[in-house]
């Protein structure tokens, strides 16, 4: 074997990392995962397996196309004990342990204290089945119990998805991010989010990193320009990243790049993310290329946007076939409400989201337009684009012979004087580049178009003359802006803070160093001379798109969520209108040029107008007005004028409309891109048309089946409750749990071991060991750093700390969004998932020794032995777990469903009499053979019915499959037959593998006793 096809074995941090060359080899193009794995078995997670003589415990098992079973594995024996490992079933002995000769121990801890841990943590560390549809983790997050934002999750892992893949398409504002944590969380309570891949826009990284981690407990690995770094400093030169890197977030432009995309192709995830995800419908472009790569080499997909199609149906469909490629038949024509188990949509004005948001989300407040009349030297300009640019009188030629530039240029005017400087110096710019050479048949034209284009850069010499008369104080609108924002309270000494967008850097460049010195707020000296407007002491900041970091824009967006932040005012452009959020400490907006677009303005006001906003948000729009005359609208026979009152201020009502009735504008124009919909109103208005008629006209034509994705969840079933998983438990909380576990594998007492310490608030703060700082290497450096989590120095640990309670750790992630230099919160909220506990519950199941039960002393009236049942899929998860109590043995065996009750009935709790000493250790361990096969008898029983239940499932999957099939034949953009059969046998493929496959694996976990009254307890 060659030096490439080595096993290699590297130990780092005391965990043992061993790499197969199957993560690292070429496979074929659209090879999915199901199609590479071993015939059927696996090792069930929570399984004891003995390997290199050696006892270790199974934490998750994937097939391979060539070494077999991928079996991840954490130490139990005391040589690799607290240690991590990967090994192969083809390339190393796995020997699982036979349950029928497993040995029982008594447990001398106070009430089965040991025992009752040790049986919560199999429990935890046993992945939900995939006959399990209900939700497991829902009350356990930061985060309040909104339905609505269940609901993504709850569908995406319903029995009408073979796969957990879900386009999640709510509205801007209702919280895409928390539902993806929900989803994030359930997949891996399931062992199906091991491998997580989060992609979003650069500017978003930092805060979606954080939202999942403060709130879910998820810690992944923010691969940005720092990232970049970390990773050439961690890894040997040319190594896939993403093999030492689980969980990693990451922009779609750093995945593009040439360190990571090439490793993609041999990459495999158990879930992708990607966030604003109407980026990649464009075939053709290195977005939609990625993003179908990632489908392939994914499980589960969550594509996120608030404006999900550009109203194109082809469009549309190529998200959908991202997340099943058997959904669409011919893309051109398709149902959409044969779409509905793929997406999910809902608006603020959604009955359950209105029911759910009652009191968590401020009422939207009014959109006001600010006229500002035009000064004598705007004027000069508004007519010169009357007479020369765009006459008044249509039939009248204007100066360009492009029809869009005449528009271009007067919207860059209604920015602004600065911005109009910059249109016009592009612009000669481009008449001045020498002209192509003309074909052969047009060179007698060549001598016209010189002519006009010698025209044309007279005419904006003329323009640009004009503009540069314009000072500050012959800005009507920088005039309206600063008395506006004297009445809104912005100014020295105030707390008042405002978001000011434009689409004109030079505008949102030229009003920072204008408007502050207008308003008051002293000079200071500047850091750096080209931003001058840093010289008014941190109360203004301008984020747009030639910032030249992603860390740049994630400073500027967590200064301005800041409240001890001096900043009061951010200028900012279309960067910011696109997933971030701006409402922590702002509710008032101000458009200081409005876009043409309304779906523009809906994702600028989103920004402040989100869930959590505490104050109804305020929108103000700067209106310029001028009186030189223009067209008359034909049918009203009024007057039309050249200004904001042209476009601008009619899409500013009509937006506001369109929420109050809608809850989104996307509808009103049957378009669904901000650029469609600016370059279709100004064809309209080169057509002559008002834009009442454009709307109407854009409305008619549009793809209206796609309008269909509006109100679909919630219609039909009048919002039943969210399902919830059926999980046996031991303790009441996981607070319990955790305090318990602590006390138990930590002796003599926590207190001493991890120098932990209680505050009165609710916090626990502790000495994180070495094998848990290994956990929490997922998080960024400089959190870790500024908690002093991770040791200063040799002889300074670090201290971590935690809390069980929602109200404090709410309290300090908003502390923390207000009043520090950090957006990270100082104590960090133990969910269900959350590295800790994890790392608590690995300890828990090593505290009974290899192959062994523990027996307890409980309230049955006889010995009962407690065993757990698992098949599995060909995909190595779990299709059937069943926890089983068999009692009545040798001759008359009774074996029923263990659950919380039971449980509760056997007397299994905190106040159990506990027993040092089995008083028939010999008897029970008889027994031990009897009981497991009992168990298999009643599990094998129980299997037809579970594979009923999974056929069930899968039928209408496997039918919609043949019947794409025959659809996809005579589709208007029909696909060759060997693709389209390739396409079904890879979609059917998945199903088989779905099925349970190959014999179940029993575990005996304890041996219930029965106790004497004596003992304190009654014996049933």
């Amino acid at each position: 074997m060659d030096e490439e096809s080595e096993q290699a074995l590297s130990i780092e941090a005391g965990t043992v990392h061993r790499r197969s060359v199957a993560q690292d080899a070429e496979e074929p193009d659209g090879v999915s995962p199901e199609e590479k794995l071993p015939a059927s078995g696996g090792y069930a997670p929570g399984t004891q397996v003995q390997i290199r003589d050696e006892l270790w415990l199974v934490r998750k098992c994937t097939g391979t196309e060539h070494d077999g079973w991928m079996v991840e594995v954490s130490g139990i024996s005391p040589f690799v004990r607290g240690m991590d490992a990967v090994f192969y079933d083809r390339l190393d002995a796995i020997q699982e342990l036979d349950p029928r000769e497993t040995k029982l121990v008594p447990d001398d801890s106070p009430n089965h204290r040991r025992s009752r841990l040790f049986l919560e943590a199999i429990i935890r560390k046993t992945f939900l089945p995939q006959t399990e549809h209900g939700l497991a983790l829902t009350d356990n997050f930061l985060m309040d119990h909104q339905v609505h934002q269940l609901r993504p999750a709850e569908l995406a892992l319903s029995m009408k998805n073979p796969q957990p893949r879900i386009l999640i398409a709510d509205v801007v504002g209702l919280g895409k991010t928390l539902e993806i944590g929900v989803l994030l969380a359930e997949l891996i309570r399931r062992g199906r989010g091991e491998r997580i891949l989060v992609v979003t826009p650069q500017h978003v990284l930092e805060q979606f990193q954080r939202e999942l981690w403060t709130r879910f407990g998820i810690p992944l690995v923010r691969l940005d320009s720092t990232g970049i770094q970390r990773v050439q400093q961690e890894i040997p030169a040319g190594r896939n990243p993403f093999a030492y890197f689980k969980r990693v977030i990451i922009s779609m432009d750093t995945l593009k790049g040439d360190v990571y995309a090439h490793h993609l192709e041999h990459t495999e995830w158990d879930a992708v993310v990607i966030d604003e995800s109407h980026n990649l419908v464009n075939r053709g472009t290195k977005n939609n290329a990625l993003a179908r790569l990632l489908a392939r080499k994914t499980d589960a997909l969550v594509l996120a946007s608030a404006t999900p199609h550009n109203g194109d149906a082809p469009s549309f469909a190529e998200l959908i076939r991202m997340l099943d490629e058997a959904a669409i038949a011919d893309p051109r024509q398709y149902e959409v409400e044969d779409l509905s188990h793929l997406y999910i949509r809902r608006t603020k004005t959604s009955s359950e989201v209105r029911e759910s948001l009652h009191g968590a989300w401020a009422d939207r407040g009014p959109s006001k337009p600010i006229y500002a009349a035009a000064t004598e030297k705007e004027k000069a300009v508004f007519e010169q684009l009357a007479t020369r640019w765009i006459p008044a009188d249509s039939l009248t030629p204007s100066v360009s012979e492009i029809p869009l530039v005449p528009y271009r240029i007067l919207k860059s005017f209604l920015s602004s004087h600065k911005a109009l400087l910059e249109t016009i110096k592009t612009r000669i710019g481009t008449l001045d580049a020498p002209p192509r050479k003309a074909p052969h048949g047009e060179k007698r034209h060549s001598a016209t178009r010189e002519a006009a284009r010698k025209a044309e850069r007279t005419a904006l010499v003329e323009l640009q003359h004009l503009a540069e008369q314009i000072e500050d104080q012959d800005s009507a609108k920088l005039a309206a802006l600063v008395q506006e924002l004297r009445c809104m309270g912005v100014g020295p000494g105030s707390d008042t803070r405002v978001v000011v967008f434009s689409e004109s850097i030079p505008t949102s460049k030229w009003l920072a160093e204008a408007v502050p010195a207008a308003l008051g707020f002293p000079r200071t000296a500047s850091p750096d001379e080209k931003k001058p407007w840093l010289g008014f002491g941190g109360a203004v900041l301008v984020m747009h798109g030639e910032l030249s970091t992603d860390q740049e824009q994630q400073t500027i967006v967590e200064k301005f969520g800041l409240r001890d932040d001096p900043v009061r005012i951010l200028f900012t452009g279309d960067v910011a209108s696109e997933g971030v959020n701006l409402h922590q400490q702002c509710h008032l907006l101000i458009h200081y040029d409005l876009p043409w677009s309304l779906i523009r303005i809906e994702q600028r006001n989103g920004r402040i107008d989100r869930y959590g906003q505490e104050q109804p948000p305020e929108f103000r729009a700067l209106i310029l007005t001028s009186d030189v005359p223009w067209r008359t609208d034909e049918e009203t026979r009024q007057s039309r004028t050249l200004d904001d009152r042209l476009v601008g201020e009619k899409l500013l009502k009509r937006e506001e409309e369109a929420h109050k009735i809608d809850g989104s504008a996307e509808a009103v124009t049957g378009l669904y891109r901000a650029k469609e919909e600016e370059t279709r109103l100004t064809l309209d208005l080169i057509a002559g048309r008002t834009v009442e008629e454009s709307i109407r006209a854009s409305r008619q034509g549009g793809t209206a089946f796609l309008a269909g994705l509006l109100g679909q969840v919630g219609a039909a079933h009048e919002h039943p409750e969210v399902a919830r998983a059926v999980v046996p438990k031991l303790f009441r909380s996981t607070e319990d749990y955790f305090e318990e576990a602590l006390r138990q594998v930590c002796r003599p007492n926590p207190e001493d071991v991890l120098r932990l310490r209680r505050d009165a608030d609710g916090t626990i703060a502790f000495e994180p060991p070495p094998d848990l700082l290994y956990r929490l290497k997922a998080l960024p450096k400089s959190y870790l750093d500024e908690q002093q989590i991770m040791p200063r120095k040799p002889d300074i640990p670090g201290r971590m700390r935690i809390t069980f309670s929602k109200e404090l750790a709410g309290k300090r992630l908003k502390a923390a969004r207000e009043t520090t230099a950090s957006q990270w919160p100082n104590v960090s909220y133990v969910t269900d998932v959350h590295p800790v506990l994890d790392w608590l519950t690995d300890k828990v199941l090593v505290e009974i020794g290899r192959h062994q039960a523990p027996v307890l002393a409980a309230t049955v009236d006889s010995p009962t032995y407690l065993v757990q049942g698992i098949y599995s899929n060909a995909l190595g998860k779990a299709t059937i777990v069943e926890w089983m109590a068999v009692s009545r043995l040798p001759d008359a065996a009774i074996v029923e469903t263990l659950t919380a009750d039971v449980l509760q009935r056997y007397g299994v709790g905190p106040n159990m009499p506990g027993r040092a000493m089995p008083r028939d250790l010999h008897g029970l361990d008889a027994l031990v053979p009897e009981a497991i096969d009992a168990a298999r008898r009643y599990l094998i029983a129980l299997k037809d019915k579970y594979d009923r239940q999974i056929a069930d499932t899968l039928a209408p999957y496997r039918k919609r499959v043949s019947e794409w099939r025959q659809e996809a034949l005579f589709a208007s953009t029909r696909p060759k037959k060997a693709e389209l059969d390739r396409t079904a046998e890879r979609r059917l493929k998945l199903v088989k593998s779905l099925e349970t496959a190959g014999e179940p694996m029993l575990r005996l976990v304890a041996v219930l006793e029965p106790h004497t009254a004596a003992e304190g307890g009654t014996a049933r």
